[in-house]
């Protein structure tokens, strides 16, 4: 089987498993979840910058692209590489966002540089997707 095939392979169980996670997810479950996240995001009306940027609208949104907000260079680079953020990329990203983003850009044949700022790794399943479903209501609805 050709490399090709076999990244193409990896990548569609890897978006079907994603999309499994995401589709599994409680809004008011991941609105608790979310308490763990508050020390660097917010959400909502009165959301601002914190050591995070705001999540707002982020799923559409290109990585490393909120106004005013300091982005680390690996996060720069990835939206500069075509990042754009959906709810099974935030699932994909969320256990390990640092190999996350060293796989997508090594994947889009550029260096990762540096580290991001999310330290955080959210590993359970379950709670990824009650995160991203709680986060959806703060996006908004494609037209």
């Amino acid at each position: 089987m050709g490399s090709t095939r076999v990244v193409l392979l990896a990548a569609t169980a890897l978006a079907t498993s994603q999309t499994a996670v995401v589709a599994a997810g409680d809004a008011k479950k991941g609105e608790k979840v979310f308490r763990q996240c508050q020390t660097c995001h917010m959400v909502g009306d009165n959301a601002r910058l914190k050591i995070g940027p705001v999540l707002n609208d982020v799923f559409g949104r290109k990585a490393g692209t909120y106004p005013k907000f300091k982005y680390s260079k690996i996060n720069k680079a990835a939206g500069e590489a075509g990042l754009i953020w959906t709810p099974e990329l935030v699932a994909a990203y969320l256990p390990d966002p640092q190999k996350f983003l060293k796989t997508f850009l090594k994947e889009k044949g550029q260096k990762a540089p540096g580290r991001t700022k999310m330290s955080f790794k959210l590993r359970k399943k379950d709670k990824v997707a009650d995160v991203i479903a709680y986060l959806q209501q703060f996006s908004k609805k494609p037209e």
